[in-house]
């Protein structure tokens, strides 16, 4: 394949599809590869760049996909190889490049490989998990801890030894310390490549490597307790995750990882990172050219989301990332939606444009979770409705990640809101019926369409795609900044509160107008002037 221009993913907006939740093509309740392909349409309409399918690999289905049994099927789920092959050919035929799921540091337990391991120490595929003897007294190596809750070990009996499950006790770690395990590895996302994908989200990318000393991770310090993306009612919260993850040693894998993708020119990569000190872990990951493309941390999927976290966040990120690349999501399927974590309900429409905008003027790549662009909040389950086994465990003060989980409302009106013909493996909330497509499509003023036009409108303005950032002190409720690139340069104003903003301006701006619907910003007598979730866009006059 002959890519015109190889950094596409360069600013590039990646619309996440979560294959369950998508759309049901065959009637049994749950999503599928053909069922996207039958949607690609509506997808590019929204004038994306790409897409990035969650997995759809065989697995049993323990966590979703997340444990891979087989990397190199579909899971019959979801549909069969030569269904991917026809939903990579409708994207590329509608200039939508196609980004899968690589979950590496895991597998299920069910694989082929963790069966055979499991059997004796001495077999061929003895070393490619985390084994290791238990203390004198029985009990598990060291202190490390699941994400899911418990301890990170779980004893087999036939080899009398533990083994290592960063998440689930049915997702055994990989041993990225043999050298036939990343080979194997490396073979298994090549088999991808060759069946002409664009690119790779890598799924807990900072997990791959564990200290081969198996050291106890020390006690986290109050002041950093819980850390990004980890609750405190989880007892993961209580450690300084040192020795478990984030190792040094996975640099070196990445390279391995980039080289690979250097020899499919245009191929991309983007890493999830979710540690302590994730910021300056994305720029550690994307420096240099000869790791990942990008990455992304939870630090904007967090309840947090004053002007002021938010433009230390960027600022931080952009003093540490050098010649890195970062990519931003406020919302995917592991949180809140964002319009439940961050809206307040009083003005929905107004402020999902509003987050719209500021996600899609940041530096950097960005991430659409599917259901962002209709507005949806997230769904409140009843706990029989569950089927998350994080929200299980922690039920009732972590309700788990269904919520965000449920399916794409299509029709409204409709049982399923058109997603299936079946009972939908999640119910359908009837509050996302009244934000369906079909409520949305015709009018001019939806949030749908304000998606359509904005994204068509960034396209049309380079220094929104690859210009730098400087962040402008403004307070904590508005946010502005400048993007710059060449002869462009932009000014962006965003009022992150419910009452009117102002700020004071330097310089002479005039006003670029925005796609209908946008609570718009004016400018009079060098002062912005900002309604509640309001948006102000401006050049310099002479520009």
């Amino acid at each position: 394949m002959i890519h015109k221009n190889p950094d596409w993913w360069r600013g590039a907006v990646i619309y996440q599809i979560y294959p369950r939740s998508f759309f049901d093509s065959n009637g049994d309740g749950i999503g599928d590869l053909p069922g996207i392909t039958a949607k690609l349409d509506y997808v590019a309409s929204l004038n994306v760049d790409a897409i990035w399918l969650s997995p759809f690999f065989r697995s049993p289905m323990k966590d979703f996909g997340y444990d891979v049994s087989d990397y190199r099927d579909v899971d019959p789920l979801f549909g069969s190889l030569e269904d991917f092959d026809c939903l990579v050919a409708r994207a590329h035929e509608l200039g939508l490049k196609v980004i899968i799921d690589q979950v590496l540091s895991h597998t299920s337990d069910q694989h082929d490989w963790f069966r055979e391991s499991r059997q004796s120490r001495d077999n061929a595929r003895a070393d490619w998990y985390v084994w290791a003897d238990p203390r004198p007294d029985g009990t598990p190596p060291n202190n490390w801890l699941s994400v899911f809750g418990g301890s990170a070990w779980t004893w087999d009996s036939r080899r009398r030894q533990y083994y290592l499950h960063n998440f689930l006790s049915s997702q055994p770690d990989l041993n990225f310390h043999n050298p036939e395990v990343v080979d194997q590895i490396l073979a298994d996302v090549e088999f991808w490549l060759q069946r002409g994908v664009d690119g790779f989200r890598l799924d807990t990318a900072n997990f791959y490597f564990h200290d081969d000393r198996l050291r106890d991770n020390p006690a986290s310090d109050a002041a950093r307790q819980g850390g990004i993306g980890v609750r405190l009612d989880n007892p993961y919260a209580f450690q300084s995750h040192v020795y478990d993850k984030t190792r040094p040693e996975n640099l070196g894998f990445l390279r391995k990882l980039r080289a690979l993708l250097d020899r499919y020119p245009g191929t991309t990569s983007v890493g999830e990172v979710g540690c302590d000190r994730s910021l300056q872990t994305m720029a550690d990951y994307t420096a240099g050219g000869d790791k990942l493309h990008m990455a992304y941390s939870f630090d904007l999927l967090t309840e947090q989301h004053s002007a002021a976290f938010i433009r230390h966040t960027v600022e931080t990120i952009e003093q540490a990332l050098d010649d890195g690349w970062p990519c931003w999501s406020i919302g995917n399927h592991d949180v809140e939606r964002v319009m439940s974590r961050w809206g307040d309900n009083g003005a929905p429409a107004a402020q999902a444009r509003q987050l719209m905008a500021l996600l899609l003027t940041l530096r950097g790549s960005l991430c659409v979770y599917q259901g962002e662009e209709l507005g949806l909040t997230e769904a409140q389950l009843a706990y029989d409705d569950l089927v998350d086994p994080y929200g299980i465990t922690f039920w009732p003060e972590f309700k788990g990640r269904d919520g965000c989980r449920t399916p794409h409302p299509w029709q409204a009106g409709v049982p399923g809101a058109g997603f299936s013909s079946a009972k939908p493996w999640l119910p359908v909330p009837a509050e996302h019926h009244e934000r369906a497509v079909s409520r949305q499509q015709s009018d001019e003023t939806s949030v749908l369409n304000s998606y359509r036009r904005f994204l068509a409108w960034r396209q049309q303005h380079p220094a929104l795609i690859r210009g730098d950032i400087e962040m402008l002190d403004s307070g904590d409720k508005v946010l502005a900044f400048t993007r710059s690139l060449d002869d462009e340069r932009l000014l962006v104003i965003l009022n992150l509160d419910a009452e009117p903003g102002r700020i004071e301006l330097t310089g002479d701006w005039r006003l670029l107008p925005l796609p209908v619907a946008f609570n718009a910003g004016t400018l009079l007598d060098g002062t912005a002037e900002l309604p509640a979730y309001g948006v102000l866009i401006a050049a310099p006059r002479q520009q």
